[in-house]
């Protein structure tokens, strides 16, 4: 039997203080927060910087590009991550005592200003999605009037 582990293990012979315990950590560890739903919920997304625009590295284990779509609107980048169990006989024969993978749904969105929407890329590499995310060029906005 697969029992989930109690994170506070007091060793009392009472079992209801430890079970007490374990309920208060549950609680405050739990999916309430936002940064565990984004631990447990999504991936993670690091974001980089420079002068030319910004690099968006994602962990995505386990997906193939087929099962992830990235989309941009008004600056809202956003990416899905989704990867559906397909069963077949293979699956049947098999004794699952407890099963997970199932189904999987994940999204991120981050919002970016003055970026050129038409020269983004995307590839994704062991397990790793590398978008670029490349600045507009800032059009100098001063006019130099010559004199007559």
């Amino acid at each position: 039997m697969i029992r989930p582990y109690g994170r506070n293990d007091l060793g009392l012979a009472d079992k209801g203080f430890e079970d007490f315990y374990n309920m208060i950590d549950n609680f405050f560890n739990d999916e309430f927060t936002p940064q565990r739903a984004i631990n447990s919920a999504s991936f993670k997304v690091d974001i980089a910087e420079d002068d030319k625009g910004y690099t968006v590295e994602a962990e995505l284990p386990g997906f193939d590009k087929e099962d992830i779509s990235i989309s941009l609107e008004e600056g809202k980048l956003t990416l899905v991550a989704e990867k559906k169990e397909e069963t077949d006989k293979s699956d049947k024969s098999k004794n699952y005592i407890h099963k997970e993978r199932k189904m999987s749904h994940m999204q991120r969105t981050m919002f970016f200003k003055n970026i050129d929407e038409d020269g983004l890329t995307a590839r994704l590499e062991n397990g790793v999605l590398e978008i670029k995310v490349p600045k507009k060029e800032i059009q100098s906005k001063t006019k130099n009037i010559a004199i007559e």
